[in-house]
């Protein structure tokens, strides 16, 4: 099982007041993992990736193991960590201003 961290406007909209947990089948990537989300919460389509390029969305970032996954391939291997489930695949939304 693959747990998933999300901001709180985006577990609001999903109806979900902690850590979401996902069965993912096959290699378990960032495209994957973001499949697997939107087809168990349809509600967050278009919220983290465009939904035609399904590329990430501006402000968003993506994190596992302390690291900045935001610019790795869609379809790069998550870390072993995030596959067993001992450590969540997170989707931050990045902040900006001055």
């Amino acid at each position: 099982m693959v747990r998933v961290i999300l901001p709180q406007h985006l577990r609001t909209l999903a109806r979900v007041s902690g850590e979401v947990t996902l069965e993912v089948n096959g290699p378990v990537t960032q495209r994957a993992v973001l499949d697997t989300l939107e087809a168990s919460y349809p509600m967050l389509r278009g919220t983290v990736r465009d939904h035609v390029t399904l590329k990430r969305r501006p402000f968003v970032r993506f994190f596992a193991c302390e690291q900045d996954l935001s610019h790795e391939s869609p379809d790069t291997p998550l870390p072993d960590a995030v596959v067993t489930g001992s450590e969540p695949f997170l989707i931050v939304g990045a902040m900006a201003g001055g």
